[in-house]
């Protein structure tokens, strides 16, 4: 019955794939034979060679008129640069900065993004943004751009110019990219491409190509075409060496040490043909890297935080997207040079080198390679670590794919420490992507099975996603078995053994209101069930949501969710040192209501709330949770984040009061000079932890950082745990 339901599932994911693309505007791209000043102002005599492209239709508030700020554009090319000219209609000189960092935000600022999708896929894209000023921000597209979080990478950076003038009714950005900042194919004589625009003047997203507002601003789906006059030639990426010193004094309070230390090593990107690069590492260093952001968690399941070193980061699609969310992760980078102490401390694990290989093999065709050797620490039982990861995708009719993995990870010799159990562990697995040509269906299937030494049973991980997005309904419906068996030592799982069922369903109006976009009401349900207790319920939990939007950015929702959960192990929800586990096999139903506002972002005052109160296992909850911000834009930022829990439980198990307070304060003095200090205080880890972190581009993509940390135990009058200063030199060269 279960191989008859996944055929019928397949069946609908692959016919879902054959829907007539719309389409797509074309222009032509002139070749000039001269460089051009990039000044912003775009009056050389060569521009009259390109034609104006313009009409621009809203996304946000409306998808189904033009903009009314229109903004227009044209494109020249020589043999060595692309060169962009964007005009765009503005309500006079006040604009939406924040800040003067590269890799800006663009959530309600005035920005414009490009995308250019080399190898016309609709699925991979290079991604350059800007803004009145003449900031910079360069990404990664991934996975169609349907996802904000997952489909795109800012940590990726290259070499590029932008120059920007602004008048009482417009701003014009004049930029210029060099083509070895793009991988392509040169048989081909387009790239597919687009540009957005966010205009917070009027509260007004536009797009030259018109993009409904019920799928993301910038997706894949929805493009142009750019017409190359003359063929391309063969792109010539040069071979960028990045080499680093850094110093270090640290001093350890507990273990009463301390030490100075220096190393060197470096990155180089070796690029190989049109579209493959390899990246080589020795000796990484990721001192400069900002530290994790504090949680408090009351569920039964460990958090997975966010990966910010940047050898991890770029490219990350072809490693990370595999799987669904949290549920099943076959890798999760941060297990390679991230590991615990023999306390459970987390610490990390030194990565030795590394080599990664990713990119295209042919137009249809994506190759990702991952190995990375990490040192052993026999004090803390750690052993020396060969991490490998293999993937190949394949696409299939206009945006889907068939992609494929593999997962190893293995000592590197014997340990008394280590079992033979231990010594191992392999992951394969196959998954077919849907992306329909409108976006409108989206959806996954896999098959994952793991090869550990004692565990062959029940060691597969079958799963299922289909989603289907119109302007008014989002309808979606996910199946996963897991296998008790099933092991992934370079993966993040919050359960093994389990079948999980997860229908969603989301409706949608937009009504004709000058103040509110939209109104929104959405039910969630997650029912998780134990294959080896009979299929017993472990978890149910059904959600429902009611929120608005506003014009302004704003919003305001409502939430009641309903729970029920059978422990099969004793949990303590306060994680209190001496507090009183809820015993392993007893359930408990509740539930709570959650109210959430969050204020119009555009202002230089603006807070994100949520309160919420309800019944919480055999007890109650209530929780605030609160961002504020304040800016002197664009040098100044400061956050507060302050989050309560009062968690009252009958004796004798844990009653706690829980705190989080992050201030967090920002200077950007200017557009290569940054100083943040990060300040966390987590009553739930009884820590104080402080973060300065100054960064200075004294050139293209090399920096100067200098790093202070210091470490707190909150429950001994605040004594000093760990300290450290921490200085870098990064240098960008290219061959």
């Amino acid at each position: 019955m279960l191989n008859k339901s996944i055929a019928l599932y397949l069946c609908v994911l692959l016919n879902s794939t054959l829907v007539f693309a719309q389409e797509e505007p074309e222009f032509l791209v002139p070749t000039i034979d001269s460089d051009l000043l990039i000044d912003g102002t775009g009056d050389e005599v060569q521009w009259n060679k390109g034609e104006w492209q313009s009409d621009f239709w809203m996304w946000r508030p409306s998808d189904s008129v033009q903009a009314t700020k229109q903004t227009r554009f044209k494109l020249l090319r020589n043999t060595q640069y692309l060169y962009i000219l964007v005009e765009s209609e503005t309500d006079g000189t006040e604009f939406t900065t924040p800040n003067l960092k590269r890799d800006f935000s663009t959530y309600s600022t005035d920005y414009l993004t490009l995308l250019f999708d080399t190898f016309s896929d609709a699925t991979n894209a290079f991604s350059f943004a800007t803004n009145p000023i003449g900031l910079k921000a360069d990404g990664l597209i991934s996975g169609g751009n349907q996802n904000y979080r997952s489909d795109r990478n800012y940590a990726w950076d290259t070499k590029w110019t932008v120059a920007t003038q602004i008048t009482e009714d417009h701003f014009t950005a004049e930029i210029r990219i060099p083509f070895s900042a793009f991988f392509y194919d040169n048989s081909q004589n387009y790239w597919r491409f687009n540009i957005y625009r966010g205009n917070p003047q009027i509260n007004e997203t536009s797009s030259w190509i018109r993009t409904p507002q019920n799928q993301l601003i910038g997706n894949l789906a929805f493009m142009g075409k750019m017409v190359f006059e003359s063929p391309l030639k063969k792109a010539r990426n040069p071979i960028s060496l990045i080499p680093y010193v850094s110093g270090a004094s640290q001093k350890d309070f507990i273990e009463v040490t301390s030490d100075s230390r220096s190393s060197m090593g470096g990155d180089a990107k070796i690029p190989i043909g049109n579209a493959l690069n390899l990246d080589l590492t020795y000796n990484p260093d990721f001192s400069q890297v900002e530290v994790d952001d504090q949680v408090v968690n009351l569920t039964r399941f460990a958090i997975s935080l966010p990966e910010k070193r940047q050898f991890f980061t770029q490219n990350d699609d072809l490693f990370k997207d595999f799987g669904a969310n949290r549920d099943v992760i076959p890798f999760f980078s941060r297990r390679i040079g991230v590991a615990q102490d023999l306390d459970g401390n987390t610490i990390e694990n030194k990565i030795i080198a590394g080599a990664r290989l990713s990119g295209k093999l042919n137009s249809n065709l994506r190759l990702g390679f991952l190995n990375i050797l990490t040192d052993a620490d026999v004090k803390n039982e750690i052993p020396s670590n060969l991490n490998t990861v293999f993937t190949l995708r394949q696409k299939v009719f206009d945006r889907s794919n068939v992609s494929f993995f593999f997962i190893d990870r293995r000592t590197m010799e014997e340990y008394d420490f280590i079992d033979d159990e231990s010594q191992k562990n392999s992951v394969t697995g196959i998954e077919y992507n849907l992306a329909s040509s409108d976006s409108k269906w989206s959806g996954r299937a896999f098959f994952h099975k793991s090869f550990t030494e004692g565990l062959n049973e029940d060691d597969q991980i079958i799963g299922m996603r289909l989603q289907r997005n119109t302007l008014r309904h989002s309808a979606s419906m996910e199946f996963i078995h897991g296998g008790e068996d099933f092991r992934s030592d370079l993966g993040f799982f919050r359960r093994t053994g389990f079948l999980k069922i997860a229908p969603q369903y989301t409706f949608r109006i937009y009504p004709k209101n000058p103040k509110v976009n939209s109104y929104s009401f959405t039910n969630r349900s997650y029912l998780f069930f134990d294959p080896a207790r009979n299929y017993l319920a472990t978890d149910r939990v059904f959600s429902n949501s009611i929120r608005k939007s506003f014009l302004n950015s704003s919003s305001l929702s409502l939430d009641y969710t309903n729970r029920y959960v059978f422990l099969t192990s004793s949990f303590d929800p306060t994680r209190s040192s001496d507090g009183v586990e809820l015993p392993e096999n007893s359930s408990y139903t509740y539930g709570d209501l959650e109210i959430s506002y969050r204020s119009d972002s555009r202002k230089r005052f603006n807070l994100d709330t949520t309160i919420t109160y309800g019944s919480f296992y055999n007890g109650t909850k209530f929780t605030v949770e609160n961002e504020i911000n304040w800016r002197k834009q664009p040098i100044f930022n400061t956050s507060m984040i302050v989050n309560f829990n009062i968690i009252e439980l009958p004796k004798p198990y844990a009653s706690r009061n829980l705190w989080l307070i992050s201030p967090k304060v920002d200077f950007t003095f200017t557009k290569t000079l940054t100083w943040t200090t990060f300040v966390q205080y987590n009553s739930q880890g009884e820590n104080l932890g402080v973060n300065s972190r100054m960064q200075w581009r004294f050139a293209p993509l090399s920096d100067l950082f200098l790093v202070y940390n210091d470490n707190y135990i909150s429950t001994d009058n605040f004594s000093p745990r760990y300290r450290s200063f921490n200085l870098k030199l990064t240098y960008w060269l290219n061959i």
